[in-house]
C-alpha cells in the first residue's frame, strides 16, 4: 500500500512516498522522471515522521547522514549505483567516472549517469553530489540551480562542523 505527503523545504515542496510505510520516493517540484501523482497512493502523514525530522535536521545543517529505512525500486545496476551514492560523504562530490570505477566498470560512466538521473529518493540518496569529470555540474533531475544550491549548502555547513 502506498501513501504520500508533501512537506516544505528550503528547495521547494518535497513529495514523500512510502511503500507499506517505508520511504520509496522523495520528489521535488518540477523534477524530471517524477512518477505520475496517481502512483503516490493516499495522502497520509503517518509513515513520514522520522523522514521529516531527518530532513529538517539536514536542512538546518545538523544532520550529515540519513538513516531512514528505504525501499528502493530499480534494476540491479540502479540499486548498485544508488548504494554508491549513499557512500559519498556529506560536502564531497564524485564524478560519474569515479562511480563507474567503484562499480568495477570504468566504461559505464554514462550508465551511471542514467541510473543517477532515475534516483527515486533525491537528497537522502544524494545524487546531487555527482559531477562531471571536469568538475562541472551536469544533469540533475531537480534542475542545475537546485543542485548548485545543495552543493553550496553542504560545503558551507561542512565548514561550520569542522
Amino acid at each position: 500500500m502506498r501513501q504520500h505527503t508533501v512537506t516544505d523545504s528550503p528547495y521547494g515542496s518535497l513529495t514523500l512516498v512510502a511503500d507499506d510505510g517505508v520511504l520509496c520516493g522523495l520528489y521535488m517540484e518540477g523534477q524530471r522522471h517524477r512518477p505520475p501523482e496517481e502512483t503516490f497512493g493516499a495522502p497520509d502523514d503517518s509513515p513520514f515522521t522520522e523522514t521529516k525530522e531527518q530532513l529538517a535536521a539536514y536542512f538546518a545543517g545538523e544532520l550529515t547522514e540519513f538513516t531512514v529505512p528505504l525501499r528502493l525500486h530499480g534494476t540491479a545496476f540502479q540499486l548498485r549505483v544508488w548504494d554508491q551514492l549513499r557512500r559519498i560523504p556529506y560536502g564531497e562530490t564524485r564524478t560519474y567516472g569515479q562511480l563507474a570505477d567503484l562499480l568495477g566498470n570504468p566504461k559505464a560512466s554514462r550508465a551511471v549517469g542514467l541510473a543517477n538521473g532515475r534516483n527515486p529518493v533525491g537528497v537522502i540518496v544524494p545524487c546531487h553530489r555527482v559531477i562531471g569529470s571536469t568538475g562541472s555540474l551536469t544533469g540533475y533531475g531537480g534542475g542545475l540551480p537546485r543542485k548548485q544550491r545543495l552543493l553550496d549548502f553542504e560545503r558551507g555547513a561542512a565548514l561550520f562542523q569542522a
